[in-house]
C-alpha cells in the first residue's frame, strides 16, 4: 500500500458531518457515513466514533489513517477554525495531533467543491442543456443556508481552486418587477446581496418582499420549506412566483460569476436549494437570463451550466486537496 495511504475526508456542516474513506491512489470515498454534529462535543469525538466503526467493519484490514482533508462550512484562517452555525470550534494542530495524522488540510467546503469539478462522472450532476467538459476554469454556486462561490483553475502543476466570498456581491435587478423587489429589501437591510435572497435564509425575506410587490397582506413569514411546498406543489402564488424569481435571479448572478471567473468550462449548481426544484428550476429562465448579458451573450451561449445532483462530491474535493498536498 502506497504510504500516505489510508486517507480519511470529510465535509462538516452545521447539522451534519460527512465521513469518508480512501483506501488507494484513483479511489472514490467509500464507507461513507453521516453523523449529527449535535450528537459529539468536537469533529476529534465525531471523527474517532467513525473510525472506531471503520475499525470493528474491516477488521484485521484497518489502517489507521495517515492524512486526512476536513472541508467546513466556515471561513478558514489561521489555527482556530469555529463554525458560525453549530457549537464545533477547533484547533487544526490539535485535531491532527489527536488523530495521529502525518497531515490535515482544512479547507471551506467550496474550494472542496470546486476541487471536485473536474473529477465529476456524468452520473453525478444534470447538464442544463450541453455537457461541461473539464477545461480552463470553472466556477461553482451553491444556494444552501448561504450562498457559496468558488472556482477552479487549470494551470501547469494540476487544478487550483479560488476561494471567495462571492455570494455577499451586490444582487442587481434584471426586470422591473425585481426592481420593485429589491427596493422593498433594500429599506429594510440597506445592502442586498446575492445570499440575501438566493439562500435558505434569503428565501423568506424574497417571499416577503414578493407579497408586498403583489399587493397581498404580509402576514408572519413564511419558512424556505413552507415556499419551497407550496410554490413546487403549485398551491401558493406567492410561493409559485417566489421560485421563479430565485431562478431568474439566480440565472443572472451566474451569469456574471461566469464572467467574472471567464468560467469556459462550465458552472456548476451545488448546494441542497435547487436540487429540490427538479423540473421546476430547468423549465424555469435560469438559462435565458444566464445568457442575458448584451454585448456578451455569445460569450455566455458558449459556457455550459449543470445541476450537481450527488450530495457527496465535497469528499471527492477533499480527496484532492490531500492529492495535491502530498504530490
Amino acid at each position: 500500500m502506497t504510504s500516505t495511504y489510508p486517507r480519511l475526508v470529510a465535509d462538516i456542516g452545521g447539522s451534519n458531518a460527512r465521513f469518508g474513506w480512501i483506501d488507494g491512489p484513483g479511489a472514490s470515498p467509500a464507507h461513507v457515513r453521516k453523523l449529527a454534529v449535535p450528537d459529539y462535543p468536537t469533529p476529534a469525538d465525531a471523527a474517532q466514533t467513525y473510525l472506531e466503526g471503520l475499525r470493528e467493519a474491516l477488521g484485521s484490514g484497518y489502517c489507521p489513517p495517515r492524512y486526512a482533508a476536513i472541508a467546513v462550512a466556515t471561513a478558514v484562517v489561521g489555527d482556530q477554525v469555529a463554525f458560525t452555525n453549530s457549537h464545533w470550534s477547533f484547533s487544526r494542530q490539535a485535531l491532527r495531533e489527536a488523530l495521529s495524522l502525518q497531515g490535515l488540510q482544512v479547507l471551506n467546503d467550496f474550494e472542496a467543491l470546486a476541487l471536485s469539478l473536474p473529477r465529476l462522472a456524468p452520473g453525478q450532476l444534470r447538464a442544463h442543456g450541453a455537457t461541461p467538459v473539464p477545461q480552463g476554469a470553472m466556477a461553482v454556486i451553491g444556494p444552501g443556508t448561504g450562498l457559496g462561490v468558488a472556482g477552479v483553475v487549470q494551470t501547469a502543476h494540476g487544478w487550483v481552486a479560488l476561494p471567495g466570498e462571492g455570494g455577499h456581491s451586490t444582487l442587481a435587478p434584471g426586470d422591473d418587477f425585481e426592481s420593485e423587489l429589491l427596493q422593498v429589501v433594500r429599506a429594510e437591510y440597506g445592502h442586498v446581496s446575492a445570499e440575501r435572497l438566493l439562500s435558505g435564509i434569503g428565501l423568506p425575506v424574497l417571499h416577503r418582499a414578493v407579497v408586498q410587490v403583489l399587493g397581498s397582506a404580509v402576514e408572519k413569514p413564511w419558512t424556505a420549506e413552507r415556499i419551497l411546498e407550496q410554490g413546487l406543489a403549485g398551491q401558493d402564488e406567492a410561493s409559485r412566483r417566489c421560485l421563479d424569481t430565485f431562478c431568474s435571479l439566480l440565472g443572472s448572478f451566474a451569469g456574471s460569476v461566469a464572467l467574472i471567473f471567464g468560467a469556459r468550462g462550465g458552472v456548476y449548481i451545488g448546494g441542497g436549494i435547487v436540487p429540490r426544484m427538479e423540473e421546476h428550476f430547468f423549465a424555469s429562465r435560469f438559462r435565458e437570463r444566464f445568457e442575458a448579458k448584451g454585448r456578451l451573450r455569445g460569450y455566455l451561449e458558449a459556457i455550459p451550466t449543470a445541476l450537481i445532483t450527488d450530495t457527496l462530491v465535497a469528499l471527492t474535493g477533499s480527496a484532492a486537496a490531500i492529492d495535491q498536498q502530498v504530490g
